[in-house]
């Protein structure tokens, strides 16, 4: 297990750790909270919460996925690229995720609230892979359908696009996962400076 994706994944653990004995505090000042009417106050408030809220989860499920995608793509991200390159690019997309959740949440007027979960950060490693190992195969879970890496990036994207825009699976922040995609490519296409194998 590379270095800085292991140390995510136990950070990850420890903030869920930290939920389960101190809720609801813990949610009311590390999440981060999107008002639709006011969507920038509570981050002049609070601006720690565009990145701690990463490290909350809803459930011990939902924990697992994303720390299960971090593990089986992170730590190949890491391998060719580095530490500091693959935590740039995953709290660039914690950061990217934040902010497409918050525009999203402003121009629907819907879906306010706290926001949780390592998903964005998760999504931008995944891009990277998609785009460092596009032929790479990958077997899905559900369904159990093999497809190159690349494929997968697009067909992925294709379906959290359409979930967000017609408000299917409510409660997920699909535009935070899409967001999440952004700041993982602006990474990969500008961040080679960051790379130790550069």
């Amino acid at each position: 297990m590379p270095a800085a994706t292991g140390a995510l994944i136990i950070a990850n653990v420890l903030g869920f750790l930290l939920q389960l004995a101190f809720e609801p505090a813990l949610t009311e000042a590390f999440a981060l909270w999107i008002d639709p009417d006011a969507p920038f106050e509570q981050i002049f408030a609070a601006p720690w919460q565009l990145v701690t809220y990463s490290f909350l989860h809803g459930s011990g499920l939902h924990l697992a996925l994303n720390l299960f995608a971090l593990w089986m793509f992170g730590a190949d991200v890491e391998r060719l690229w580095g530490a500091r390159r693959m935590l740039v690019a995953y709290f660039a997309a914690v950061l990217t995720g934040a902010a497409a959740q918050i525009i999203a949440v402003t121009v629907s007027g819907d879906g306010g609230g706290p926001m949780i979960g390592a998903s964005g950060g998760v999504f931008g490693v995944l891009l990277c892979f998609g785009m460092l190992f596009p032929k790479r195969r990958i077997l899905l879970l559900f369904p159990p359908i093999p497809m190159q890496a690349r494929t997968f990036v697009f067909v992925y994207a294709a379906i959290e696009l359409f979930l967000g825009v017609t408000g299917t699976a409510e409660g997920v922040a699909h535009f935070a996962h899409l967001g999440g995609l952004v700041g993982g490519w602006l990474v990969y296409r500008y961040g080679a400076s960051l790379s130790a194998n550069t």
